[in-house]
């Protein structure tokens, strides 16, 4: 049996810088976003938040805010809570963050998001390619 260490003490994602396009420079070069993961109970609360029911006990489910909210409160740099940049692209992290970015930068930068949070990995790939060296 193992020790607790290991799950007291997890390796923590850093947060990692993401150019999603040219668009964005300063001094002539590109200035990158930076990105955190997103925890899973902070995942949680936002599918809560963005499952509605309706008067017959129906639920659905808005993907398309879910998944823009879920980019906009990874972004740590730019502030997208910023007066200025909220003034300059709306209200709300994510309305000045869909506003910001043209849909191909906000793929990039969504798909950046979801590998640092750890969507794009099957565990038991890694496990398997380490099993066979």
């Amino acid at each position: 049996m193992s020790s607790l260490i290991a799950f007291l003490n997890p390796i923590q994602a850093e947060n990692k810088e993401v150019i999603v396009s040219n668009r964005f420079q300063e001094d002539g070069k590109p200035v990158p976003f930076v990105i955190r993961p997103i925890s899973e109970s902070e995942n949680k609360e936002l599918m809560k938040k963005h499952t509605k029911r309706d008067r017959k006990g129906q639920e659905s489910f808005d993907r398309y805010e879910y998944i823009h909210e879920l980019v906009a409160m990874a972004v740590v740099h730019p502030d997208l809570a910023n007066a200025d940049l909220q003034k300059a692209y709306g209200l709300g992290i994510s309305k000045c963050l869909s506003n910001m970015l043209n849909v191909g930068e906000f793929a990039e930068l969504s798909r950046a998001v979801q590998e640092l949070s750890g969507l794009d990995t099957d565990i038991n790939n890694d496990i398997e390619e380490v099993k066979n060296v």
